[in-house]
């Protein structure tokens, strides 16, 4: 046996002459013997279950594997296995050395989120771990996704409980880094329905639109898993002469007659306005709602 070569094989996408290929690349050992190698492509058919799909024979430092669309997909969790041997002797082998699984396809980072229906608003990035293609010299290079939401309850509690910033993004091709080839963000926001519904489960997908390419076209994200979590809502009341009761449960009246501002939020545009007429009559200064204008 061969022991202590550490090759540590890593996979990279990368674009050949316009398609793309993932690249698994390891070390190669400053051994005076001179070595091959063999490398292993597979991708797990079934969680935990792993099917071969190529293999190659090298001197290289490297191998490559093309993303066809058809023995290796978008959504694919692919592995590389280096095994070293001398050319002289090929008994003498390293024990094999296996790559960490590359994912190719959308990732969406966080691949779940908690919120609560507190109005703030939640980054979602969307990333590709595979370069964007050109397919004709007057297509664009990039990828565009349709977004939408929906409730897993939906049939019972409504529409969904979350909103998103934008329905379309697009992945503009640019250089891989790290495991990203092409990123977009859009922003969850849960939507205070001032009903008590309990915590639900919505749901983000995300499918590609207007692509004519096989490894596109056949691909769909997996979905994005969002909990809302249900705020009490606050209340507040104007009524009869008027009383008025404030969001905190204070309470005091207001017998004037004229256009007054019922309460403004500091945080953003929104404020109520309450005009009141004289309804008391010669008897008592006494008044009451008859208009309400909010912004």
């Amino acid at each position: 046996k061969l022991t202590g070569l550490a090759l540590q094989p890593v996979i990279t996408p990368e674009l050949v002459q316009g398609q793309v290929h993932l690249k698994c690349t390891y070390n190669q050992p400053s051994s005076k013997m001179p070595l091959q190698y063999v490398v292993v492509w597979s991708h797990l058919s079934i969680p935990g279950k792993k099917e071969q799909i190529q293999e190659d024979t090298t001197l290289e430092s490297f191998s490559y594997i093309e993303m066809n669309g058809v023995n290796l997909r978008l959504g694919d969790t692919v592995f590389c296995t280096v095994t070293a041997f001398t050319r002289d002797s090929p008994e003498q082998q390293s024990l094999p050395e296996e790559s960490q699984g590359f994912y190719a396809g959308i990732k969406f980072l966080p691949e779940s989120l908690q919120i609560a229906e507190d109005g703030k608003e939640h980054v979602l990035t969307i990333l590709s771990t595979v370069p964007i293609t050109c397919p004709g010299h007057n297509d664009s290079c990039k990828i565009t996704l349709q977004l939408s939401t929906k409730d897993l309850a939906s049939q019972l509690l409504g529409p969904p409980d979350i909103t998103l910033s934008a329905c379309q993004v697009d992945l503009l091709q640019a250089p891989c880094s790290g495991s990203s080839c092409a990123a977009a963000l859009v922003t969850v926001t849960a939507v205070t329905d001032f009903a008590v519904d309990g915590n639900r489960v919505s749901r983000i997908t995300a499918e590609p639109v207007g692509w004519r390419d096989l490894l596109w076209r056949a691909y769909t994200p997996k979905d994005v898993k969002v909990t809302v979590q249900d705020l009490p809502t606050g209340n507040c009341y104007s009524f009869t002469d008027p009383h008025i009761i404030t969001f905190d449960g204070w309470r005091y009246d207001n017998y004037k007659v004229g256009t007054f501002l019922l309460c403004r939020s500091v945080l953003r545009a929104f404020e109520v306005h309450v005009r009141q007429w004289d309804c008391g009559g010669h008897q008592s200064a006494t008044a009451c709602n008859c208009g309400v204008a909010a912004q």
